[in-house]
């Protein structure tokens, strides 16, 4: 299989990781990556590009049963106000296809925030890449590698 950029840049590292793959054929990445990998959703990671009122593209890590808050991913990172990237624009952006945006090897780089609840396991998944391919990896690590900042990103429960 060939390599995405992603998985360049975690195997130029040295880290320590693991690529595992699943059946893609769904619009639930999130929830066919925890049923196929048997993790826990909580520990399965979405990325989600988001356009600052700056007019910057900025990258967000949340756990795939969460929704992202606008207002502290804007707070997170250091901007008025955040909204969902248009989808092309987070394409273009990034080089990878929609449910394959992985947080790392993106064509332009972003500035990049984690969850915070990622330090809660030992390691997370996140896209490698490429829909159906998730990388496991340490939070620091994917932190390291990704030159991001931990803050609390989703909405609370109750709202």
């Amino acid at each position: 299989m060939a390599k995405t950029p992603a998985l360049q840049v975690v195997a130029a590292s040295s880290v320590p990781h693991q690529v595992h793959s699943f059946d893609s054929g769904t619009s639930n990445f999130g929830e066919a990556a925890a049923e196929s990998i048997g993790g826990y959703p909580a520990r399965i990671f979405k990325t989600l590009v988001v356009e600052l009122s700056t007019g910057t593209l900025a990258v967000c890590v949340i756990p795939v049963p969460e929704k992202l808050s606008l207002k502290r991913a804007a707070k997170a990172l250091g901007a008025p106000k955040a909204a969902m990237a248009d989808t092309a624009k987070a394409q273009r952006s990034s080089g990878y296809v929609p449910g394959g945006i992985s947080p790392l090897g993106q064509k332009k780089k972003l500035a990049t925030v984690i969850d915070v609840s990622a330090k809660e396991h030992e390691t997370i998944y996140v896209s490698a890449g490429r829909r159906g391919l998730e990388l496991e990896i340490s939070a620091e690590d994917l932190a390291l590698l990704a030159d991001a900042t931990f803050s609390r990103l989703t909405l609370d429960s109750h709202s």
